[in-house]
C-alpha cells in the first residue's frame, strides 16, 4: 500500500493509521483465542506495519506526520472489552515509542484516541436506546461525537500547526475521561 501510494502521489506526507474490529464483546475467560488473532492482527499489527513501510519512505524523503486512531478504552478498559481495550492501549504505546526513533529524522508520530462516536463501527451502542442512553450519562458534554470532530484532531495532526508536536495522544471524548 506504501509503494502504492509513493507511486501514484510521489510522495506519503501523512499516514492515518485508522482501523478498527471487535469481534468478541464478553468476559475475558470466555474469549476465543481466534477473537485476539482477528483483533490484535487489525487492531495492532496492522498499524505497525503500515507505520514501518510510510516511516521508510519518510525518511528517505526527509519527514513527514503518522497519525494512529486509538480508543479511549486503551486507557480504559471495560471487562467486556478487554482484547479491543488491550490492543489500543498498544496503539498508545506503539505511539510513544515511535515517536521517539523517528524524531531524529522529522516524523512526528501522534495519536487520537476516540470516545464514542456516531459510526458504523460504533452502530450496535448508538442504535440501542438503552446502551446510547448510559453512553451518553457518562459523558460530560453529554452526547455522542461526530466523526468529523476526531477529523479535525487528525487535521490538526497533519499540519503545521502541531509542528512541535510528537508522542502526543489527543482524546477526543466528550470529556468521557476527564
Amino acid at each position: 500500500l506504501a509503494d502504492r501510494a509513493l507511486e501514484t502521489y510521489g510522495a506519503i506526507d501523512v499516514l492515518v493509521n485508522n482501523a478498527g474490529t471487535n469481534p468478541y464483546f464478553g468476559p475475558a475467560v470466555e474469549a476465543p483465542e481466534s477473537a485476539w488473532e482477528k483483533t490484535l492482527g487489525v487492531n495492532l499489527k496492522g498499524y505497525f506495519f503500515m507505520a514501518q513501510a510510510a516511516a521508510r519512505v519518510m525518511v528517505r524523503q526527509g519527514g513527514g506526520r503518522i497519525i494512529n486512531i486509538s480508543s479511549m478504552i486503551g486507557y480504559s478498559n471495560s471487562p467486556m472489552t478487554v482484547i479491543y481495550g488491550i490492543t489500543k492501549a498498544g496503539v498508545i504505546s506503539m505511539t510513544r515509542a515511535l515517536a521517539k526513533e523517528l524524531a531524529p529524522h522529522n516524523i512526528r508520530v501522534n495519536a487520537i484516541a476516540p470516545g464514542f462516536v456516531a459510526t458504523d463501527f460504533s452502530a450496535a451502542v448508538v442504535e440501542n436506546p438503552q446502551l446510547h442512553a448510559s453512553v451518553v450519562a457518562g459523558t460530560p458534554l453529554g452526547r455522542i461525537g461526530e466523526a468529523d470532530e476526531v477529523a479535525g484532531a487528525a487535521v490538526y495532526l497533519a499540519s503545521d500547526a502541531s509542528s512541535y508536536v510528537t508522542g502526543a495522544v489527543i482524546t477526543v471524548d466528550g470529556g468521557t475521561l476527564a
